[in-house]
């Protein structure tokens, strides 16, 4: 009994002393546990450190964003050609419309000049063949009436010399009088071309010049806007680019006004070389027809009214 007695104490105090240690244990594990927390919270400020220094940026990117007037005042308002000659300098302005006015003046010179040169190739070709069809200057004269025109007027100079010579004719030979006839002649031709070449050197000057003129601007505009970037201490394309396309557009425009002069100034001295030898040969039909009446002056009156 007492043996058995102490067997329920010994298990007893083995429960109690198991009890004891477990609570030890468990008091142990939660110590190791509880400075956790003090490391934790130190650490914390270094990870928030990074975005307490980005702040700033942040801030300013959003106060950049949210005032986009200091952009806008450095971004070009209107590139186009009128905006642009509006925005330019005064003198790239004048080159401008110097340009313009050259080539305002190129295209009523070509209107005018073509205009003048297809009737004068017209009236010219029709006394041409008045002529070339006539058998005497008389007859020639009958055809080509009191029409006006440097044909015409060939005519009336070959008749008025002739007349003039009537009376030296019975003594002399007729070379003299062709010679006089053609020394007028040949003035009335030369006459016609310069009246028919008249307003082409001032698409001669407009060709050669125009170029030089807008480089001019060109270079004018470069040169303020190089001034204008060194003011502003800035590269940005959006402050170099418009002065820059100010500039090209006054090279643009002498290029305008030049290429089409010089391509008319062609077409024109081609077309006054054609007109020159359509008068020409009206010129040579009248010395033909001088030579004829030479030769029939001392021929009876019938025959003469025959060859007519």
């Amino acid at each position: 009994m007492p043996r058995q007695h102490w067997s329920r104490h010994g298990l007893f105090a083995a429960l109690i002393a198991s009890a004891l240690l477990s609570a030890g244990g468990a008091v142990a594990q939660e110590q190791p546990a509880a400075p956790a927390p003090a490391i934790e919270t130190p650490a914390s400020p270094p990870a928030g450190t990074p975005d307490a220094t980005m702040a700033p940026e942040a801030g300013v990117s959003t106060q950049a964003e949210a005032d986009p007037s200091a952009i806008s005042l450095t971004l070009p308002h209107d590139l186009s050609p009128w905006g642009m000659f509006l925005a330019a300098d005064i003198v790239v302005k004048g080159v401008m419309i110097g340009l313009a006015f050259a080539s305002l003046v190129t295209w009523t010179i070509w209107l005018a000049k073509s205009l003048e040169i297809l009737g004068g190739k017209l009236s010219a070709r029709r006394a041409a063949q008045a002529i070339g069809n006539a058998a005497t200057l008389n007859q020639a004269r009958r055809a080509l009436g009191h029409t006006g025109g440097p044909g015409a007027l060939l005519v009336r100079a070959a008749e008025e010399e002739a007349a003039l010579s009537a009376g030296a004719l019975e003594h002399v030979s007729g070379d003299g009088l062709k010679e006089r006839v053609t020394s007028r002649l040949s003035r009335i031709e030369a006459a016609a071309a310069r009246r028919m070449s008249r307003g082409t050197g001032v698409l001669a000057t407009i060709g050669s010049t125009a170029p030089f003129v807008g480089l001019f601007g060109t270079v004018w505009g470069i040169m303020n806007a190089f001034i204008g970037i060194s003011q502003a201490q800035t590269t940005n394309l959006a402050v170099v680019a418009p002065g820059i396309a100010e500039a090209l557009l006054a090279t643009a425009m002498g290029l305008v006004a030049a290429i089409p002069a010089v391509v008319i100034y062609n077409v024109f001295a081609r077309s006054i070389a054609g007109y020159r030898q359509i008068l020409a040969d009206a010129s040579a039909g009248v010395e033909r027809l001088v030579s004829r009446d030479l030769d029939f002056r001392n021929v009876a009156p019938a025959t003469a009214l025959a060859a007519e």
